[in-house]
């Protein structure tokens, strides 16, 4: 392959940047944030051959065919906060939103929830500016779970997951999806004592921080 791997690398570390800038900026202004965590990678080469040999998509067509070789994760506490967090991307204007796949409306057979926004991210390289497509995954924690989880079975089957075992896991995902609902119904009574916590917290610091001589 004769096309270059770094601008992708680059695009996963300046977006952790600003998603991560985004939670503590929530949680300076409003104590609360709908972002739990973000994670991100680069896909590797040989899984990027891979899925491009899968999908029938020529070496040089895989910039623009393959459109998850650099891929974020938002990990959110309610199925709402992934709503919220897809409008802050919407509203953002150092990138554009490409496409958008709403798999918590309409989950995948296989039980998979997700929302997935895809945008062309400019990065600045030493030959210019170059528009890379990356992938974000909007998740709530049970979601993550669950899909770690099934990414993990797909790879130990090489993606052939035996009949009962995707039987077992499609009724886990309607578990946990069943465990963010209620959560949801609960959601100012949780967010309402986490605050309480949070505060203690910060009491319980600033009472054993030690004196200056």
């Amino acid at each position: 392959m004769d096309w270059d791997i770094f601008p992708y690398a680059q695009v996963v570390e300046e977006l952790k940047v600003k998603l991560k800038g985004m939670r503590q900026q929530f949680e300076y202004e409003r104590d609360q944030s709908p972002i739990e965590f973000v994670t991100g990678r680069v896909k590797p080469k040989k899984s990027i051959i891979e899925k491009a040999r899968r999908k029938g998509v020529n070496p040089e067509e895989i910039e623009d065919e393959l459109q998850d070789i650099a891929g974020l994760r938002v990990v959110c506490q309610f199925v709402d906060d992934i709503y919220a967090v897809v409008n802050m991307l919407k509203n953002r204007h150092d990138f554009e939103i490409f496409e958008e796949k709403d798999y918590i409306t309409e989950k995948k057979d296989s039980g998979y929830r997700s929302f997935h926004v895809i945008i062309r991210y400019p990065v600045e390289t030493i030959h210019g500016e170059k528009l890379v497509l990356a992938e974000i995954q909007i998740r709530t924690l049970a979601m993550n779970f669950w899909a770690t989880n099934e990414h993990s079975l797909n790879y130990k089957y090489s993606g052939q997951i035996p009949s009962e075992i995707k039987s077992r896991l499609k009724r886990a995902g309607e578990a946990a999806f069943q465990l963010d609902e209620e959560m949801s119904m609960i959601k100012n009574e949780i967010l309402e004592a986490q605050k309480i916590f949070n505060r203690k917290e910060e009491q319980n610091k600033q009472i054993n921080k030690p004196e200056r001589s």
